[in-house]
């Protein structure tokens, strides 16, 4: 066990290489004594390498000479002079290396191994929201100047070796850094990006190496005149000061030592088991499950494919490579919570393999397109099938509720020791993109980008007759049709004449067409949960609804309504969802908790979102008609400050009732999880959600 953990979270082979980084030197002497020292990362005639006699090779290309005055013949130092030279540049060497390779490592930021340092600070500049152009030109976005001011930060310029003072930037944070977490644009625009690195955080460092910081030492023009954009002095510094950067406070956290105990599971990997229906990599798998036991994971959650298990014919279902995995977890003394997944994966966030519906399907919707949601301009979505055919037999003779029902029930015949033993705790019954109880609002392969407000998908025939009908019963038959002025996928609500303050959403017409939205998907809910109950007797089951909190400060709430949700200032749009939960005994799961976080108001002020404010209404709704709450993160998690939020509203403090999460699964096991520093605060983060004690808690 002990060799299996230490395989996986041991160190990385890119921080090795980047131990071996090139280095040039060159001192100059001017009247009195002035030794400047360039770090050049990476240059093209650099040498790296990760042999002993390599490195003394390349020690012994150092250039280490001082000129006169008139620029005469140059002489060498004295041989204790180089020695402390070299040390005092080996320092900075292994400084530079850690730089690089926690950007690597937890930025996501694809850093080459013999990266320049211009790439790095152009990537931090562009991180901090600035345009830096190929020939070295650099000035703010247009969005630079409406952002709020706050502490300070500094850098470094080239060899004039100034301290420039930079503007203000929020508390907490530093111009160029990123916090330790990604807003759902950076997922979904596809904008190029500098570099996203974590929050400095004071656990993750040494007492003595909270107080140091290294400086960036960049190449470029020495500065002469100050520029209207760069605000602040210029001080001249040498090799002996160092660059002063406000300590980054602690953070005050609760103790939930004695706390109610939450049971942690780790959702596996998208491509776990192949289109064959084969188990990958097992032995990898095992080594990764073994260390997660380490940790006190209560288990796992795993996507049961529709579009692997029913792939070829109807009824043809294929569980080899599930049986091989849930054996593997029972071994182990693991649970399972399974999820019966009936979208496609593949172009969305976080899908980093393609599994589509089943190819019997897919001919199906060739002949017959209106199977899947359809926007108002008729582009299809074959992510899952339309809502419309839930009664309607155009699946091989079945209806789209049948078999759903047909494949629950194969699933449950299949691994009934599982269920008899009490391994399988809980199945999650996928209702919708995603495996959430939402329309696909929000597509981003038709071009939808954060904080678009996102389309009415109710195009289909199947919808428009049943509008149609609705329409005709309330004697209103002009009203069978969907909003004309609604916008499109990017617009905002203030930018079309449905959504707007005094908007068409809360007329006649309005309330009429968004109650018929919202039912039909309160009524696929309510129909496949009732079949899930059925098959799964005995079994917790559970629908997952996804927090929409971009425009939730504003009267209409389009992004929710697009999304299915009726749930303006002046409705309840969550009511009818907890009520079918509550009336088949289902758990709600859901995926908005750690939210928070993202600082919308930075990037998107006008995306007038409420993460805390949705949270705090739909925990609110479910818990005030019993039924059990669990959750899972809805973006990547691997810092302190994101797991004491999630803690935070899993635990609520003070409150009377003493109401907490059923469960909480992290999204997902990876490479990045099973590297040390993020295991240990992931570990760190299990404990306290079993209620255990910490030592290392900061109060």
């Amino acid at each position: 066990m002990a060799t299996d953990i230490q395989k996986l979270i041991g160190t990385s082979e890119e921080d090795d290489e980047d131990m071996d980084m090139g280095v040039k030197e060159e001192d100059e002497e001017n009247g009195g004594k002035h030794i400047a020292a360039q770090i050049m990362v990476g240059m093209d005639g650099g040498m790296t390498s990760n042999s002993s006699d390599n490195q003394f090779q390349h020690h012994q290309q150092f250039q280490e000479q001082v000129s006169s005055p008139g620029g005469g013949a140059r002489r060498s130092r004295p041989l204790e002079e180089k020695e402390r030279t070299k040390l005092r540049e080996r320092h900075r060497r292994a400084i530079t290396a850690r730089i690089l390779a926690g950007l690597r490592r937890h930025g996501n930021y694809n850093l080459r191994v013999r990266a320049d340092i211009n790439d790095v600070i152009a990537a931090l500049a562009r991180e901090a929201g600035w345009v830096v152009l190929p020939d070295g030109t650099t000035f703010p976005s247009r969005s630079q100047g409406s952002r709020p001011a706050g502490g300070t930060s500094a850098a470094v310029t080239s060899s004039s070796s100034h301290l420039v003072s930079q503007p203000t930037t929020p508390p907490g944070s530093i111009r160029g850094v990123s916090p330790g977490h990604r807003t759902p644009v950076e997922y979904n625009s596809c904008r190029m990006k500098g570099v996203f690195i974590l929050n400095p955080s004071p656990y993750d460092q040494s007492a003595s190496t909270q107080s140091q910081t290294p400086g960036m030492v960049g190449e470029g023009r020495e500065q002469t005149e100050s520029d209207p954009r760069v605000g602040g002095s210029m001080d001249t510094i040498n090799d002996k000061q160092i660059v002063a950067i406000p300590p980054i406070p602690k953070l005050t956290e609760r103790d939930f030592a004695g706390s109610p105990f939450i049971p942690v599971y780790v959702m596996l990997p998208l491509g776990a088991i192949n289109m064959k229906c084969e188990l990958v990599d097992p032995d990898g798998l095992l080594k990764q499950l073994k260390v997660l036991k380490s940790a006190n994971v209560d288990g796992v959650m795993v996507d049961c494919w529709w579009g692997i298990v029913e792939a070829h014919a109807p009824q043809e279902y294929n569980w080899n490579g599930y049986k091989r995995l849930f054996q593997m977890v029972h071994e182990l003394k693991l649970k399972l919570q399974v999820v019966m997944s009936f979208h496609e994966c593949g172009g969305n966030v976080g899908d980093d393999v393609c599994i589509p519906l089943p190819n019997w399907v897919a001919e199906i919707g060739r002949s017959n397109p209106d199977i899947f949601f359809t926007d108002r301009e008729g582009r299809r979505n074959p992510e899952c099938l339309s809502w419309g055919i839930d009664k309607e037999r155009v699946l091989r003779g079945r209806t789209a509720i049948e078999v759903y029902f047909d494949y629950m029930r194969s699933f449950r015949v299949e691994f009934d020791e599982f269920f008899e033993d009490g391994i399988i705790s809980m199945v999650e019954v996928g209702l919708g993109p995603c495996g959430e109880l939402r329309y696909p609002s929000c597509p981003v392969k038709h071009g939808w980008r954060y904080p678009g407000i996102g389309e009415f998908q109710c195009y289909d025939k199947y919808f428009l007759k049943s509008l149609k009908k609705t329409a005709e019963a309330r004697g209103h038959p002009f009203w069978a049709r969907g909003p004309d002025n609604a916008g499109s996928y990017n617009s905002q609500p203030h930018e079309t004449g449905f959504f707007c303050d005094g908007g068409d959403y809360d007329g006649y017409y309005g309330r009429f067409f968004l109650n018929w939205y919202a039912r039909i998907l309160v009524d696929h809910g309510d129909r496949v949960l009732s079949l899930a109950k059925l098959a799964f007797e005995g079994t917790q089951i559970a629908a997952k609804l996804l927090g929409i909190q971009w425009w939730y400060k504003t009267a209409s709430h389009a992004a929710e309504l697009t999304a299915g949700f009726y749930n303006p200032c002046n409705h309840d749009g969550y009511a009818a969802i907890v009520a079918i939960l509550k009336k088949h005994g289902a758990i709600l799961n859901f995926s908005c908790s750690e939210l928070w976080a993202v600082d919308q108001q930075v990037d998107f002020a006008e995306a007038h979102s409420d993460p805390e404010g949705l949270v705090w209404q739909v925990l609110n709704a479910a818990w005030d008609v019993g039924i059990p709450v669990a959750s899972e993160n809805a973006l990547p998690c691997y810092d302190r400050v994101m797991y004491n939020k999630i803690l935070d509203n899993a635990k609520p403090l003070n409150d009377p009732d003493g109401r907490h999460f059923l469960s909480f699964t992290y999204l997902r096991l990876s490479p990045l999880l099973m590297e040390r520093q993020t295991y240990m605060e992931f570990e760190r983060f299990v404990k306290r959600m079993h209620g255990e004690t910490v030592l290392d808690l900061q109060v």
